[in-house]
């Protein structure tokens, strides 16, 4: 599996969605991205890529696109 598909099972496994407007995704646009979920899907990133986000990270992944920009940072390409 690539990268990308490992990406968006991680959105669509820890938030509990489909594929459906997963590229316009933002944080809070839909109920099942609150801050819960939120920590869910960063819980579920971490572990299937194998890395620690930083808090400021965590706190700036606000949607699909920029959570794809931030894993750059660790290394990840999407």
């Amino acid at each position: 599996m690539d990268n990308l598909q490992l990406y968006k099972n991680c959105f669509k496994n820890s938030l509990s969605i489909n594929d459906e407007g997963l590229d316009e995704l933002e944080y809070n646009s839909i109920p099942e991205w609150d801050s819960i979920g939120h920590m869910t899907l960063i819980s579920e990133l971490e572990e299937n890529f194998k890395i620690s986000i930083e808090t400021d990270d965590i706190v700036d992944f606000s949607s699909f696109k920029k959570g794809k920009e931030i894993l750059l940072k660790y290394k990840v390409k999407i």
